[in-house]
């Protein structure tokens, strides 16, 4: 059964929302039931979707990345990931997409980018061992933010093989844009969970790509910097990154991404001016960051002309988020997706933070939307599980576009002209460091790369031989350009 094939039945009381519990399996119900299956494909019709005419979206995923819980009072909730997946069934946008249930990552795929210790204490540790295993909880950064919690193992290794599983698409040619909203885990360093992330599925994706592509521009739009890859790839030039984040040293996390970090001081070093930062403070707005990275990330592709993106697509940078202090709505942020699409260059999309789970998911759908260039409706599907979830005023009255400063606290706007136009200034500055970088010989390759790339090329050919076998079975023209069928 394809992942994108059940649906669960919506809940009747407010509980599901406060607890932000995952739904029992007596819950679910089969989208091909005849009632249902004919909504969806009216929206389907309604708003105009179909598969894009010279290009391939995929969307990868696993059901059982939703059951993990990080423990009732913390603000990662993988319930947001449910509540994603409903509106983009509910809308059909699963049928302009190649969708695919993703397996888990191996071991030795983590292993491209993490240190063999450090995943084999993810695999073994359990919160019945806490109270034995204290020395290794400090050396690997296990705390408050970064819980022991049951299934542990399980929830790295299924975001990351969708993950992984993404960029292999991007590799062998069967997608254009594939999107993965259980990954784009930032923080997660070689050796050490932090904030919120244990193992760094974005890391080991691009290390996927760099085995056809020369060069990868990575950009994240998360509230917070992006440290965990920006480390990663400090030491190479095959790897640019650039992260719009809040930026306060003292009092929000990482600290890290002031404008001045621009990789290693030693300009010998082949990573040098390959990190761009855009701290930002709190309260900027929709035409503000719509400028700023129009602006900026338009340089960088200038500069450093890439062969493939990576977009981290944090929604903690939305309005009325929890954690963040932005006063984006969703359309802005959705911008960030149009503006790295129209490229027209491999686009593998990513998750991230995101902690007001009713605007992580409105965002999540509006962007895979955008990728499959579909204008939806602004009123939600009326058979949207979990309806309550966006149900009334302060939830946003079931619009998928609503106006967030109203629904939400709008933080006071710290910034000026100045501000930015400075940023822009020490961005160009230092981009004219890359100038003509990519028309050199890429001089440093990710660790494992070459050993490993003839035996996996073959496991990708024989892999894409039977997903297009398995496609051309089952495929039905429902979503195919000029036709909806209404079975």
């Amino acid at each position: 059964m394809s992942v994108l094939t059940r649906m669960p039945v919506p809940s009747l009381g407010p509980s599901i929302v406060q607890e932000y519990g995952r739904p029992s399996p007596e819950a679910e119900m089969d989208v091909d039931s005849p009632t249902l299956q004919d909504k969806i494909l009216l929206q389907v019709d309604l708003n105009g979707i179909e598969r894009p005419k010279d290009y391939n979206v995929s969307f990868h995923y696993n059901n059982d990345v939703e059951s993990h819980h990080f423990g009732r009072h913390h603000p990662m909730k993988p319930w947001r990931l449910t509540l994603t997946k409903q509106l983009v069934l509910s809308y059909g946008l699963q049928y302009a997409m190649d969708c695919y249930e993703t397996r888990a990552a191996s071991k030795e795929e983590l292993e491209l980018f993490h240190k063999s210790d450090y995943l084999d204490f993810l695999e073994s540790v359990r919160p019945k061992d806490i109270g034995d295993r204290q020395e290794q909880l400090r050396q690997y950064n296990f705390g408050d933010d970064c819980p022991v919690f049951d299934g542990l193992w399980e929830y790295c290794t299924l975001y990351s093989g969708a993950t992984v599983d993404a960029a292999r698409k991007l590799v062998n040619g069967q997608a254009d844009i594939a999107i993965n909203w259980s990954g784009g885990l930032h923080h997660a360093k070689k050796s050490e969970a932090s904030g919120f992330c244990y193992v760094n599925d974005i890391v080991v994706a691009i290390v996927e790509l760099l085995r056809i592509h020369p060069r990868i521009l990575y950009i994240d739009i998360d509230v917070h910097h992006g440290d965990g890859v920006e480390q990663a790839f400090a030491s190479t030039d095959r790897v640019m990154t650039l992260s719009y984040h809040k930026y306060n040293p003292e009092d929000f996390f990482p600290g890290t991404g002031g404008l001045h970090e621009t990789g290693p001081e030693n300009p010998n070093n082949p990573g040098a001016h390959h990190s761009l930062n855009v701290p930002l403070k709190d309260g900027i707005d929709d035409d503000e960051y719509i400028d700023l990275f129009d602006t900026v990330t338009g340089a960088a592709l200038a500069a450093y002309r890439p062969s493939a993106i990576v977009l981290q697509c944090g929604a903690d940078s939305l309005g009325g988020d929890r954690l963040g202090r932005f006063n984006l709505n969703i359309r802005a942020h959705g911008h960030c997706v149009e503006y790295v699409k129209a490229t027209r260059l491999p686009l593998l999309v990513l998750g991230g933070g995101g902690y007001t789970a009713r605007n992580v998911a409105r965002v999540w759908c509006h962007e895979t939307s955008l990728c499959v260039d579909a204008e939806l409706n602004n009123v939600l599907p009326s058979h949207v599980p979990y309806a309550q979830a966006f149900t009334g005023v302060e939830h946003g009255s079931m619009q998928l576009y609503p106006n967030l400063s109203n629904l939400e606290v709008r933080h006071p706007n710290q910034h000026d002209r100045r501000y930015f136009e400075n940023i822009k200034n020490k961005i160009a500055e230092q981009l004219r460091y890359v100038k003509g970088a990519p028309s050199v010989q890429m001089r440093e390759i990710p660790p494992n790369l070459l050993g490993l790339r003839e035996e996996l090329d073959e496991e990708i050919k024989e892999e894409r031989a039977a997903e297009d076998a398995t496609r051309r079975k089952k495929e039905r023209n429902i979503g195919g350009r000029g036709e909806h069928r209404f079975l």
